[in-house]
């Protein structure tokens, strides 16, 4: 069983995401998890699917999601991208760590 990011992040003492964090509205876009009051505001997408042909791994959805990641750079975001297993085995929560605690 995988821990929420939120949880790991509860037991290692960093602030917690906002999850499902829609960040440039009117679009209906959503980062996985956001910190958005840190300066500068960070954020998590997780690409499941990868092994399967899910979304993130066929053109349309690659091409979504660069606009979408170039918009939130542009922004001011730092966009952090894992896989599930990387949130299973803490590599995850360890990018969060060094994101954070620059």
């Amino acid at each position: 069983m995988t821990v929420p990011i939120t949880l790991q992040c509860r037991a290692a003492n960093l602030p917690e995401p906002v999850p499902e964090f829609r960040f440039a509205p009117p679009r209906r876009w959503r980062f996985d998890f956001a910190w958005p009051l840190l300066e500068p505001p960070l954020a998590l997408e997780v690409d499941g699917g990868g092994w399967i042909n899910g979304r993130h791994s066929r053109g349309t959805g690659i091409e979504k999601d660069c606009e979408k990641l170039n918009a939130a750079i542009a922004l001011g975001y730092r966009v952090l991208r894992a896989t599930p297993a990387m949130v299973k085995d803490g590599r995850a929560l360890a990018a969060i760590e060094k994101a954070i605690l620059r």
